[in-house]
């Protein structure tokens, strides 16, 4: 790689994160943590708002852009095949958005490349969620957003029902799955429950604060130290102890 096309490809990736590691700038780059110490202080010398220092890590500034770029051909390529392949078991409004999305990059293609991009033997048969699921899906990943407390009419693994009220943090997938990640009110605790056994839900007006200990980075924190403790047990293993 040239070395302005590394020189380039660094502001890239600090600008990508929120807090980048010469460690990780050089393992991507495949360099020494001092050539990567030797480019940012090149950069920050031209005047690029890169912060930070060595052994902490670094950030751009506010209120710095790049120019509009071109996606390279492999790029392209591997937009459209994700696009094609999160179509399919995403919510229809989801859905709609990536294809709008989708659009606009093709647009911006050369003919050639977005004739190469359009034409990848990649596909996704139509058969994902149905038509109930893609609705709660919308709904309950749109009261993730909004931070709205949930009423819940749910089954378990044994089919025994329950009424629950959870603050909503978060939508997994586990392929051809989904489940709603959330602090409950009722046990007090993080709780998984699966979309195709939720047989009713409401969003409440009631809106709920970010609090500590029952945030997602709370759950993933926690769902690392259990796989810690037991690598066979993850967020998905959690999630239908409801």
């Amino acid at each position: 790689m040239r070395r302005a096309d590394r020189l380039f490809q660094i502001v890239q990736l600090i600008r990508g994160r929120r807090l980048s590691t010469a460690a990780f700038l050089a393992g991507r780059l495949e360099v020494s943590l001092r050539t990567i110490y030797r480019d940012v202080a090149d950069l920050q010398h031209q005047g690029i708002p890169i912060e930070g220092e060595a052994g902490v890590g670094y950030r751009l500034g506010a209120g710095f852009e790049l120019p509009p770029l071109m996606f390279s051909q492999g790029e392209a390529n591997a937009l459209v095949a994700a696009a094609r392949l999160a179509q399919t078991w995403v919510d229809g409004g989801m859905a709609r958005e990536i294809e709008g999305a989708l659009g606009k990059i093709l647009s911006v293609l050369p003919p050639a490349a977005r004739a190469a991009a359009e034409a990848q033997a990649l596909y996704a048969p139509g058969s994902g969620l149905d038509t109930r699921a893609q609705a709660a899906l919308q709904a309950l990943r749109e009261a993730v957003q909004s931070c709205h407390v949930v009423r819940l009419d749910y089954a378990d693994v044994q089919g025994r029902p329950s009424l629950r009220r959870v603050r909503p943090l978060g939508c997994f997938y586990w392929g051809k799955v989904w489940t709603l990640s959330a602090w409950c009110e009722l046990r007090d605790d993080f709780r998984g429950f699966r979309i195709d056994r939720i047989a009713a839900f409401e969003v409440l007006d009631e809106r709920f604060r970010q609090e500590p200990g029952k945030t997602l980075a709370d759950l993933l924190r926690q769902v690392e130290a259990r796989m810690r403790d037991c690598p066979a047990e993850g967020l998905d293993g959690a999630a239908f102890s409801s």
